[in-house]
């Protein structure tokens, strides 16, 4: 037996697991139709999982969970009781506990006081959130190979997984690997199902990228880069506020490009409040005076 082909077949099958737990979040999770969808047997699939993943599939379910239910806090009036519902828990005592044991806070205390508070206070009276800053840099370009994805930007990570898997079973992932993902669309003016995204992860300007997987390139010219610090979900508000408020105080005017970010550590063994992003605003480069 062929032990790449061996290792790349269990990362396919567990690459539909990861599929399938995006797409059904707020369902009860069931080891025995995850088993189906890995088809593997369900005495061993989950060992299988944690042995190449590096977390159990709880663990795995319950990131994912919380990763949503940070978005429906930052950005909707949703009620707790029918946020946790959405987000698959029974009720919303069981959605506090597992929310305080992750971020240090219940739902509650989140809205009010988490991280993207900080930019709408800061848009609302046109300064700068304590404990960010924007830098105006060059950005050398990246080649990538990732999938395309299409509705919420939420849910790019399926695009990332399954990019993952396909780079990995090629030998095309290594330490040095990059996380990007590029936004064509406001998810304030696009409904959430039309917004299209891109996700991939850097490979060198001679690596095949093979279909499904299609090459693309990000940066290669100046860039806002507002380093973000927290989870993902929550950075709506710093998107407007660089928007709204830097942008047009910056006397820079925007390239022709979509945004992009860069995901610089792993939720899977980083705390959300730890996770760190780069927002990269590409410029149009300043033309010298006649």
């Amino acid at each position: 037996m062929n032990p790449g082909h061996g290792w790349t077949d269990y990362q396919q099958r567990l690459g539909r697991v990861i599929a399938y737990l995006h797409d059904h979040l707020d369902e009860p999770l069931d080891l025995h139709r995850l088993a189906e969808v890995a088809h593997l047997s369900p005495y061993h699939w989950h060992r299988v999982y944690h042995a190449l993943h590096g977390e159990t599939i709880a663990v795995t379910v319950r990131r994912l969970r919380l990763h949503w239910a940070t978005g429906y806090l930052a950005n909707t009036s949703l009620p707790v009781e029918q946020l946790a519902r959405r987000c698959g828990y029974p009720n919303a005592q069981s959605f506090a506990r597992a929310f305080r044991t992750a971020y240090g806070m219940s739902p509650l205390q989140y809205r009010q006081h988490g991280n993207h508070v900080a930019f709408r206070t800061a848009q609302a009276a046109s300064a700068a959130p304590a404990g960010y800053e924007v830098s105006v840099r060059e950005i050398p370009r990246v080649r990538l190979a990732g999938l395309d994805h299409k509705g919420s930007y939420i849910a790019i990570g399926k695009a990332f997984e399954r990019s993952y898997v396909q780079l990995a079973a090629r030998g095309q992932v290594g330490p040095a690997s990059r996380w990007i993902a590029e936004y064509f669309d406001d998810p304030s003016s696009v409904p959430e199902r039309q917004l299209c995204s891109r996700a991939g992860l850097s490979v060198p300007d001679s690596a095949e990228v093979v279909p499904p997987l299609v090459a693309f390139e990000v940066g290669g010219g100046p860039c806002a880069v507002l380093r973000h610090r927290g989870p993902y979900a929550t950075m709506r508000a710093a998107y407007q506020w660089l928007y709204g408020h830097w942008l047009v105080n910056s006397g820079h005017e925007v390239g022709d490009a979509p945004v992009f970010e860069e995901y610089l550590n792993n939720p899977r063994d980083t705390a959300p409040a730890d996770l760190l992003t780069d927002i990269c605003l590409p410029l149009a480069r300043a033309t010298a005076a006649r």
